[in-house]
């Protein structure tokens, strides 16, 4: 075990696939959408949508539902669900040393919109006073703050769909420097909103298979079209090694290494030869001291748009050298979830670990036949595991990737 190696204690989570860790890995295996029309969308080209079911805020936060926005509940939620997962009592921690950092890619479209409502409508008067901390972006690793007593280092983090892997790999980075010693990080999105859905469209980013909404996210299905909106936060406990150990806490998994890169190239399209993914690839591995030899599984950005699935199947085939290991993409299931994609599938990358297992990537009937990966479609697959990557890549040409290693 390396002296920077990370413990992952506690995870939370809550997705369209379950509303906690058990059950959202339990919707990931079954390899079944969760796509589906949303009337909340109203009339906009693509009302398709992965929710989170039966998410019932008030009965879980209290008064904190009135001062927050959805992005922000969902955050909570899976936060409290790491917590308890790590056995760490809240009350009893030195929150001087906690920390928190949580990953969001986009505005709350449901607190501006309502309050430029107002404006149009010359509503002065009755527009919220909490307008402005609903709505900005470090408004959940705040509130996370306030519930749970951290009082050290907290932080916001954007670099678009990175933003969750991003937050993980800054809290790492918090832990090694001894500035925390237990950090919360992860990210969360709530974008199934009509504006937002209607500006994705209009880049011709989402899928439009809208006769369909269960085969409308198929990541590296020669019949993809696009991503499905969705919603959901992931939340993990991290601690170095040592001091995880010291307290008896059993780790889920090691995150042993993380890289990140920035392309250069245009504000939405990755580089046609993914240099930038493959620089985030070599960071991560020299980080973990690894090699692409040590790598057993992983978990693919796999957005189910057609460049980006492409680019990044390209540059996983030559850094493996023709032979990468098995692949997934969960977003088949859970859809796109933005800012929090990173985490959300870094959580689902160390339950991989966890069971040994591989999730199937939903909807993938027939392997786009420019992409040469082995994609575990259909079943989950049991495969003997010692490190898996996820990789995460986002608009702006940010790209993170972190290397998880079996505890």
């Amino acid at each position: 075990m390396s002296g920077r190696d990370i413990a992952v204690t506690g995870v939370g989570l809550i997705t369209a696939a379950g509303t906690d860790a058990v059950t959202s890995w339990q919707g990931v295996c079954s390899g079944i959408s969760t796509a589906a029309v949303d009337p909340e969308l109203g009339d906009v080209p693509v009302p398709l949508a992965c929710r989170v079911p039966d998410f019932d805020a008030a009965a879980l936060l209290g008064r904190a539902v009135w001062r927050t926005d959805r992005f922000v509940h969902l955050a909570l939620a899976a936060a409290h669900e790491a917590v308890r997962d790590a056995g760490l009592d809240t009350a009893a921690w030195d929150g001087a040393r906690v920390g928190v950092v949580v990953g969001v890619g986009t505005e709350s479209k449901e607190t501006s919109v309502a309050a430029l409502r107002k404006y149009t409508d010359h509503a002065y008067e009755t527009l919220s006073p909490l307008t402005v901390p609903r709505s900005t972006v470090n408004a959940a690793a705040a509130e996370i703050c306030i519930v749970m007593g951290a009082y050290g280092p907290s932080m916001a983090v954007t670099t678009a769909c990175a933003s969750g892997a991003t937050a993980l790999g800054t809290a790492r980075d918090l832990l090694l420097a001894d500035r925390c010693d237990i950090v919360l990080a992860g990210g969360t999105e709530a974008p199934c909103h009509p504006l937002t859905s209607l500006s994705f469209s209009q880049m011709g980013a989402l899928s439009r298979r809208v006769h369909d909404p269960r085969g409308a996210s198929r990541p590296f299905d020669s019949a993809r079209d696009g991503f499905v909106l969705a919603e959901g936060a992931a939340i993990l406990v991290l601690e170095r090694a040592a001091d995880a150990r010291a307290r008896s806490a059993r780790p889920h998994a090691y995150f042993c290494g993380y890289g990140s890169s920035t392309d250069g190239y245009h504000y939405a399209a990755a580089h046609p030869e993914g240099v930038g993914f493959e620089r985030a690839f070599t960071a991560a591995l020299a980080d973990a001291g690894l090699n692409g030899a040590d790598i057993s599984h992983v978990n693919a950005h796999g957005t189910a748009t057609v460049m980006n699935d492409r680019i990044e199947a390209a540059v996983l085939d030559r850094f493996f050298n023709g032979h990468p290991p098995p692949v997934t993409s969960t977003k088949g299931v859970t859809g796109h979830t933005l800012g929090a994609a990173g985490a959300i599938e870094a959580a689902l990358a160390t339950l991989t670990l966890q069971h040994q297992t591989i999730p199937p990537t939903a909807n993938l009937d027939q392997l786009d036949p420019a992409i040469n990966l082995d994609v575990v479609a259909k079943q989950p697959r049991p495969h003997r595991m010692e490190a898996v990557m996820s990789n995460s890549f986002g608009f702006g040409g940010h790209n993170a990737v972190l290397v998880l290693r079996q505890a």
